[in-house]
């Protein structure tokens, strides 16, 4: 699996030191179960932070001290932080730990709730009342309403992928955008699209017929 659409430095920076509500955490989580890359740079970010914790004083970094903090970057282990692929009947997981943890189930064992056009939908319960977080499926080869945004808007794909104006994202892929960008996210065709969305404003769709629904589907 290659991932090409990964968060800014910023947004695994501020979930690295514990700053991100629980929402956007959650994204975070789930794209480092499925992004080496990411997990690396996280780890970095954790293990530099935990030791300026420890010298936070108005004293000069001796070298001593660098040396040990930047030995606790180099020391990180990969190996720990790859995440489990199959659950314990070897079929395939499309939800990887931090997810499964929150819905109780895989993506083939969900009550998904229709949103029209085939596309389904499940909110996901959390304590952060500035987000909604969902898991979208999308029919393979269809498109979601176009629209544009009240604010942000993060997405990971887990299985399957879509295409915009902005790119094409497959799994472990994140998209990050916000009030500038009207789009019409499509499922690339061959395979249901599922992705975790995050969302801080309600969304603003172009249809008619979208902005009416949209009260009674809580997007």
């Amino acid at each position: 699996m290659s991932i090409f659409h990964h968060p800014g430095e910023d947004l695994l920076l501020d979930y690295a030191s514990g700053s991100l509500d629980e929402s956007w955490s959650l994204a975070v989580a789930t794209h480092l179960a499925l992004c080496p890359e990411c997990r690396r740079l996280t780890s970095e970010f954790e293990a530099v932070g935990g030791g300026m914790i420890s010298i936070a004083t108005p004293s000069v970094l001796s070298d001593h001290l660098f040396n040990a903090i930047m030995s606790a970057v180099d020391s990180v282990d990969e190996e720990a932080l790859v995440p489990d692929s199959a659950d314990e009947t070897g079929q395939e997981l499309v939800f990887p730990q931090p997810l499964r943890k929150y819905v109780g189930a895989d993506a083939r064992n969900l009550n998904w709730q229709r949103l029209g056009l085939n596309a389904h939908q499940l909110k996901i319960s959390t304590f952060d009342n500035s987000t909604t977080i969902r898991l979208l499926k999308i029919p393979a080869g269809l498109p979601v309403p176009m629209h544009s945004h009240n604010g942000r808007e993060l997405t990971l794909v887990l299985s399957g992928a879509f295409s915009d104006i902005t790119g094409t994202y497959g799994r472990g892929d994140m998209q990050d955008i916000d009030e500038s960008v009207q789009h019409q996210p499509r499922a690339v065709p061959g395979k249901d699209c599922i992705c975790l969305v995050v969302t801080d404003q309600p969304l603003k769709f172009k249809s008619l017929a979208a902005r009416v629904a949209q009260p009674f589907l809580g997007i």
